[in-house]
């Protein structure tokens, strides 16, 4: 590293996740790196987060009203004094060495703009199969993308706060794809690295529905980013996991005809769905391997409802794309909101 060890500014955006804020903040106080700043942010949380962390010590922003992740993010970064900015969602623990590893990645390349952290296949709380499947399948995605990217993972990122300041905020019109257009805007100048040198665990979403619901949402509202801008269309949000998705929800549309054609066609719905298996084969061969063949049968259950919501989700937002003009200027202009007066500190 240089002479110095620059002031790290560790934000956590928050909306009621109390249940593993305090293990989200513990380890944030017990990085091998110092200095460190720790501010949360929390967006209008109705539980006890505020608590959780003014009983750890930790100063607190509080918004005005719920702004979403990308305000929150924002109003964090005004409050914040660090050379460094590490974004921590309140449902991540970062392993101790995390913000050090990231700090002296960033010191080496001054082309690198930021530093993406890749979450364990377990669960950072192990409360639902659910949850191990979330973690398993999200873990096997990210490390097939490990090195360069342009799909911002902000769930734990680093990146130095000159970059921040010269790319601009979050922009909080977009509630389900900020990441993605903020990755976007960064790697037009800088270069993004996904890496499992900056370690962390993840409480993923651990009921189905709320599971579903989300990729569905993100799913729809990411049409019209990839039909502006065409390299986004690939890579990890698209290749075999496209694949999957698209064969997943043939095969659950073939089945009426399926019936309708009698024996003869029940060869569609099982065509599309071997085409589904293969595109993922990569995927269940690791499973089987951790988890062995009794999990493997739930997790490929689940998987397929995950593919046929994804495939819902982008033939939902096709159909909004073509339908309304407002939908499809969705990523025309950055749409950025500074957060001057945002919220208020407290201590």
């Amino acid at each position: 590293m240089t002479g110095h060890s620059p002031l790290v500014s560790a934000i956590v955006p928050n909306y009621n996740y109390a249940a593993s804020l305090e293990l989200c903040l513990r380890a944030l106080q017990e990085q091998t790196y110092r200095p460190i700043e720790l501010i949360v942010v929390d967006d209008g949380s109705t539980d006890d987060s505020v608590e959780v962390a003014r009983r750890l010590g930790v100063r607190v922003v509080r918004t005005e009203r719920n702004m979403g992740v990308a305000g929150a993010r924002n109003l964090g970064v005004a409050h914040a004094t660090g050379e460094i900015l590490v974004f921590v969602d309140s449902d991540v623990a970062a392993y101790p060495d995390s913000v050090e590893v990231a700090v002296r990645m960033l010191d080496g390349d001054a082309g690198l703009g930021a530093v993406c952290s890749i979450h364990d296949p377990e669960p950072l709380i192990r409360d639902s199969l659910v949850e191990e499947y979330r973690a398993l399948q999200y873990y096997y995605w990210t490390v097939s993308s490990e090195g360069p990217i342009s799909f911002l993972f902000p769930a734990l990122v680093a990146m130095p706060r000159r970059v921040y300041d010269e790319i601009g905020p979050f922009n909080t019109e977009l509630r389900e794809t900020e990441e993605v257009d903020y990755g976007h805007r960064l790697t037009q100048r800088y270069e993004m690295v996904l890496t499992t040198a900056v370690r962390s665990r993840h409480d993923h979403d651990d009921k189905l529905f709320k599971l579903l619901r989300k990729l569905y949402r993100r799913g729809r509202a990411r049409v019209p980013l990839y039909a502006q801008r065409r390299r986004f269309a690939r890579g990890f949000e698209t290749g075999s996991r496209a694949g999957g998705s698209l064969a997943a929800l043939a095969a659950l549309a073939a089945v009426p005809v399926a019936v309708l054609l009698g024996p003869a066609g029940a060869a569609l719905p099982a065509l599309a769905l071997a085409v589904s298996l293969l595109a993922d084969l990569g995927m269940y061969r690791f499973v089987l391997r951790r988890r062995g063949p009794w999990f493997l049968l739930y997790f490929g259950a689940v998987h397929f409802l995950v593919n046929v919501t994804i495939a819902a989700g982008v033939a939902a937002g096709v159909v909004r794309w073509l339908c309304s003009a407002r939908f499809r200027r969705l990523y025309d202009t950055d749409l950025l909101v500074r957060p001057a007066a945002a919220g208020e500190a407290a201590t």
